[in-house]
């Protein structure tokens, strides 16, 4: 998958300000499974299905998406969040082992990783089949509101979403 899909992200890759996610509070994070032989890069802010049964984290398992939001991982003073994707490059042997939250209603972020150029606050998000939370998807699951189009710290155009359903 090419990082140029989240069409919001300027440079770099996605990102994630947890204004409140309730997995921080509840535990309900995963860290356990490695991503498909397939998944080249899991950027922060996208959406993936913990596939326990089969043993990995993928597009198209059972279950409800999950956030990938890793902990960032950056050794060059020079570098920003922006700068950061678990890359299978990146990972020993190849293996990309994401941190992904469940998200409950009610959870709030800002992000810059969706599918979309134009967003006003009202507007509705449904998560597609990569994982990108999408203006206008038809879906069906949990359903993302705009609250508020916003920046990140390094000045990219952002949302900030509230999970409604």
């Amino acid at each position: 998958m090419s990082k140029s899909i989240a069409t919001y992200v300027e440079k770099g890759y996605g990102q994630v300000e947890p204004n409140h996610l309730s997995a921080q509070r509840t535990a309900q994070i995963y860290a356990q499974l490695p991503a498909a032989s397939g998944i080249k890069v899991l950027e922060n802010g996208q959406f993936v299905k913990y596939d326990y049964a089969n043993g990995e984290v993928n597009f198209e398992g059972a279950g409800e998406w999950m956030l990938v939001f890793n902990e960032v991982k950056l050794y060059d003073d020079r570098e920003t969040y922006k700068d950061y994707a678990m890359t299978a490059e990146s990972q020993v042997g190849g293996i990309i082992v994401p941190r992904v939250l469940k998200t409950n209603v009610g959870d709030i972020y800002t992000t810059n990783f969706v599918s979309g150029t134009e967003f006003a606050e009202g507007d509705t998000l449904n998560i597609e089949g990569n994982g990108i939370p999408t203006k206008g998807a038809a879906g069906e699951g949990m359903v993302w509101e705009v609250a508020k189009v916003y920046t990140l710290a390094d000045g990219q155009a952002a949302v900030k979403i509230m999970r409604i359903q």
